[in-house]
């Protein structure tokens, strides 16, 4: 269990922040921009929650919120002396796993059985519950770049990069939901502007 009796630490006042292994990085590192890009995604999806009436897809939220905390451990704790010399978790390393993974593709199959097919791109929006879960699904991308990016320099857990993929497709699927099931959808209209 966690336990933050003092919020602030000033061990950062230098410009770096520590790893659970007990290294530092700069905060501009690709591996703080990552866990940074996830932290940012996970309030959007907390914002999101806000718009909906509670019931499956709050619940579902709220249980990748938790996910997400996963994920920037996973982040946090690079391979190593404490982070071991793969991507197994273990009692001290915290690693996203598989069945993280298979967990959002049967979100993902289950939200997308009940909407008819897309015939045509849409637009992120509709109602404000729509919108919020688009919002969300554009920052999950964003730390999904950043992911990415961190994984062209340093080694990143499979499966993270895994789960960060399937968010933004469900999150997809979800907005379209909470619009009246795809009903509301505003569609795009290709150069409509000209």
């Amino acid at each position: 269990m966690v336990k933050l009796n003092k919020i602030y630490t000033r061990t950062g006042d230098d410009g770096t922040t520590g790893l659970v292994d007990g290294s530092r990085l700069p905060k501009h590192a690709a591996r703080m921009e990552a866990i940074g890009a996830v932290d940012e995604a996970n309030s959007a999806i907390g914002l999101a929650i806000c718009a909906l009436e509670t019931g499956d897809t709050a619940d579902a939220l709220r249980r990748v919120q938790n996910d997400l905390f996963d994920l920037g451990a996973d982040l946090a704790t690079p391979l190593g002396e404490v982070g071991g010399a793969d991507f197994t978790p273990s009692e001290m390393v915290l690693r996203i796993v598989p069945t993280q993974v298979a967990w959002l593709e049967t979100q993902i199959d289950k939200a997308t059985a009940s909407l008819e097919p897309l015939t045509s791109f849409i637009l992120p929006g509709g109602s404000e519950a729509a919108a919020r879960l688009h919002v969300a699904r554009a920052s999950v991308r964003r730390a999904e770049r950043a992911m990415v990016a961190l994984a062209e320099a340093d080694e990143v857990n499979p499966a993270a990069l895994e789960l960060i993929n399937r968010l933004s497709d469900l999150l997809f699927v979800l907005a379209r939901l909470a619009n009246d099931g795809g009903k509301g959808d505003v569609k795009w209209v290709p150069a409509a502007g000209r």
